[in-house]
């Protein structure tokens, strides 16, 4: 493998580990590219009112939607709208990390499941799991140089701010 292979494999491997069965009771996103699943079950000890199920399947659309637009076009500044914390800077150098290769990462979701774990009684964060089906590609030019299929679990908090949920904490869970 060339050295700029060998580098774009690093960076999906970053991405993957970064980012990287529908439920019984579930709320689907219809404003967004991906298609999300919301098992709000288990949440506890507070109950996951139906307003904040859609807010959160809505937000949750628009975090992979910022995602992709950023790593479409190298513009970190992006991921601020819908990421903050480690998430965004994690993803932030995942950005960075591509730009320096030269090559670009493409996603393309095949749908995410999010079962709700933890609602807290202040309303101040939500904790779900995330089962993400996932294609990613490595672009050099337009042409993909390696691709990906993938399910992968990830621990996501949520925490509100302004009007909407922000992804505060996008974690790979093992297989």
């Amino acid at each position: 493998m060339t050295r700029r292979l060998l580098t774009a494999v690093s960076a999906v491997a970053l991405l993957v580990g970064l980012l990287a069965f529908r439920p019984a009771a579930s709320v689907t996103a219809a404003d967004s590219a991906p298609a999300i699943t919301l098992d709000p079950g288990k949440a506890g000890p507070r109950e996951l009112e139906e307003q904040t199920q859609r807010s959160i399947v809505r937000d949750y659309g628009r975090a992979w939607n910022t995602l992709q637009a950023a790593l479409d076009g190298n513009d970190d500044e992006l991921l601020q709208q819908y990421f903050v914390g480690v998430a965004k800077d994690k993803l932030a150098q995942a950005v960075a990390e591509q730009r320096k290769s030269g090559l670009r990462l493409h996603y393309q979701p095949r749908g995410h499941a999010l079962q709700v774990l933890f609602y807290s009684p202040e309303g101040s964060a939500i904790e779900a799991r995330d089962t993400a089906e996932l294609e990613i590609q490595v672009l050099d030019g337009g042409k993909v140089v390696h691709r990906e299929r993938l399910t992968q679990p990830y621990l996501v908090l949520f925490t509100p701010a302004e009007d909407r949920w922000k992804v505060r904490l996008l974690e790979p869970l093992p297989k």
